[in-house]
C-alpha cells in the first residue's frame, strides 16, 4: 500500500477545494431544459460537499444545441466559476457524447472518434469519443490525459455482450497508439452487469499485474441486483437503485503513486458499510447507500441532503443515472534559481562556491495544498565539482532547497561542464545547467 490510511484521510478531508475533479454522467436524452435541477445537482452544497467537477464527460446528448444549453447551465449556475468551455458536438448513430472543461484547470487538445458507430443490429451502436486534455501550466505528455467517453451496448443477451466486447476492443486498439507517457481513462455508461463479462475482463485484463484500465476502487463482482454493492450503484434514482453501470477506469500510471495520480488508495476495496469512504475520492454523487432496489433516498439523504437529492432525481428521467466522479492530484513543478552556473574569474588553487536554489513551485492556489504532488529532485555534479547536501531556507516566494556548488581550480584555462538536476516535474525530468570558470 502506497499511503498510510491516516495520512490519506487528512488529504481526502480537503478534496473538492481544488485538485482536478473528473466527473461522468449519462444525462438521458438531453437536448434542453432541466436547468435548475442540473445546476443544483452540480453546484449545490451540503455539509461542505458538492459535485463541482473540473472536467465533465457526458453521454446521451442529442445535438449541438443540447451541448450549448448544458454549457450555459454550467456557466450560469450559482457558485459556478463561469469558466466552462465545450468540445464541438459530433453527431453519430443514436445518442452521443459531450465534453466540458474548465479553462482555468485544463487545456483542451482535441477530440477524435476513437471508434465509429454503425446503424443496425450488429457492430458498434454508437461513437466512442476520445477527448485529449492537459493540466493547466504543464506541457508534457505526463500531464496529459486521453479520456474515452463510452456508452456501451445495453442488454443482457449474448449478442449485446459481444457488441460490448467489440466496443472495448476498439478502445484498446485506439489506446495502444497513444504516446506511451500519456495517461488514459474510460468514463461513462458501461452497461455491464458484472466484472466477469468479457468486455470488462478485456478492459482490465492483467498485464504485468496491471490492466489497460484499472478500477480505482477495486470493486469487482456481480453488481446488478446485489445489496453488497449498494454504495456504488449508479442507476436508477427514479425507479430503483440496483446497477453499477457508470464507472471511471484509469490507466496504471494514474494509480501508481507517482506524479499525476488518483487521490485514493488503489487496491483497497471501496467500503461496503458507508458511502463516505475516507480512502477514496471516488463517489457516486447522491447515493448514500440507503436505497437499494428502491428509488434513491431524498428525505434524510446523508450524502447530499434533501435538496440536492431531489435535484438529482429531477435531472434523471426514468431509467436515468447518477454522476460519478474522482479526484486527481496534479504533478509536481520545479523552478531553479539559475539556468547556468558561473564561477567567474579564478586563480589556480582557489575555491569558489555558487548557490543554486531548487523550488517546489507547484501552483497550490490552483490545485490546493493536497491537490498537487510534492517535488522530489536530485542534484548531481561532475568530477571536480562539489555539491553540499542542501538546506532549506525561507524566501518570500517560497521555501527552496539551497545547494552550494563549489569548484576548485587546479589548472589555468577556461573550464566548463554540466551540473544535472533530475526531478518528478513531468516537464523537467532532467535539467542540465552548464557551468564555466576562467582560471589564470
Amino acid at each position: 500500500m502506497r499511503f498510510q490510511t491516516v495520512a490519506l484521510c487528512v488529504c481526502l478531508s480537503a478534496v473538492s477545494a481544488a485538485q482536478l475533479r473528473v466527473g461522468t454522467w449519462n444525462v438521458t436524452n438531453y437536448s434542453s431544459g432541466r436547468v435548475s435541477a442540473f445546476q443544483t445537482s452540480i453546484y449545490g452544497e451540503f455539509q461542505g460537499r458538492k459535485f463541482a467537477p473540473d472536467v465533465f464527460i457526458g453521454q446521451e446528448f442529442l445535438s449541438q444545441a443540447g451541448v450549448n444549453a448544458f454549457l450555459s447551465i454550467l456557466n450560469t449556475a450559482p457558485n459556478s466559476p463561469g469558466d466552462w468551455a465545450a468540445a464541438s458536438f459530433i453527431d453519430g448513430p443514436d445518442t452521443d457524447s459531450a465534453f466540458f472543461y474548465r479553462t482555468s484547470k485544463v487545456t483542451f487538445l482535441g477530440q477524435v472518434i476513437a471508434a465509429a458507430g454503425t446503424a443496425g443490429t450488429s457492430g458498434q451502436p454508437r461513437n466512442t469519443m476520445r477527448y485529449d486534455f492537459r493540466l493547466k501550466g504543464y506541457s508534457s505528455e505526463r500531464a496529459t490525459i486521453s479520456a474515452y467517453s463510452v456508452h456501451l451496448k445495453s442488454g443482457t443477451g449474448s449478442t449485446d455482450a459481444n457488441r460490448r466486447l467489440l466496443e472495448v476492443n476498439n478502445i484498446i486498439s485506439n489506446a495502444s497508439g497513444l504516446p506511451a507517457a500519456r495517461s488514459r481513462m474510460v468514463a461513462g455508461d458501461l452497461n455491464i452487469q458484472n466484472s466477469s463479462q468479457a468486455a470488462y475482463q478485456t478492459l482490465t485484463r492483467s498485464v504485468n499485474s496491471f490492466g489497460p484500465f484499472i478500477d480505482p476502487i477495486a470493486s469487482p463482482g456481480s453488481w446488478d441486483n446485489n445489496n453488497a454493492y449498494r454504495y456504488i450503484h449508479t442507476q436508477d434514482p427514479v425507479g430503483q437503485m440496483d446497477s453499477r453501470y457508470d464507472q471511471i477506469l484509469l490507466s496504471p500510471d494514474l494509480v501508481d503513486g507517482v506524479g499525476m495520480d488518483y487521490i485514493g488508495v488503489q487496491n483497497l476495496v471501496y467500503s461496503t458499510t458507508t458511502w463516505n469512504d475516507p480512502n477514496h475520492s471516488y463517489r457516486c454523487w447522491g447515493n448514500d447507500g440507503s436505497s437499494y432496489n428502491v428509488p434513491m433516498t431524498v428525505t434524510g439523504n446523508t450524502m447530499v441532503g434533501d435538496i440536492i437529492a431531489q435535484a438529482l432525481k429531477d435531472s434523471a428521467p426514468s431509467t436515468g443515472h447518477l454522476p460519478v466522479y474522482l479526484d486527481i492530484k496534479a504533478p509536481a513543478k520545479m523552478r531553479l534559481s539559475d539556468t547556468s552556473i558561473d564561477f567567474g574569474k579564478m586563480v589556480v588553487g582557489e575555491t569558489v562556491s555558487v548557490p543554486l536554489d531548487v523550488y517546489d513551485d507547484g501552483d497550490r492556489v490552483l490545485w490546493g495544498p493536497n491537490g498537487i504532488a510534492a517535488l522530489t529532485h536530485n542534484v548531481t555534479v561532475p568530477s571536480g565539482v562539489v555539491r553540499d547536501g542542501g538546506r532549506r531556507i525561507l524566501f518570500a516566494r517560497g521555501k527552496p532547497i539551497r545547494y552550494q556548488i563549489s569548484y576548485t581550480a587546479t589548472s589555468a584555462g577556461t573550464k566548463s561542464g554540466t551540473v544535472t538536476v533530475t526531478s518528478n516535474d513531468p516537464d523537467q525530468l532532467t535539467v542540465s545547467l552548464p557551468y564555466t570558470a576562467s582560471v589564470r
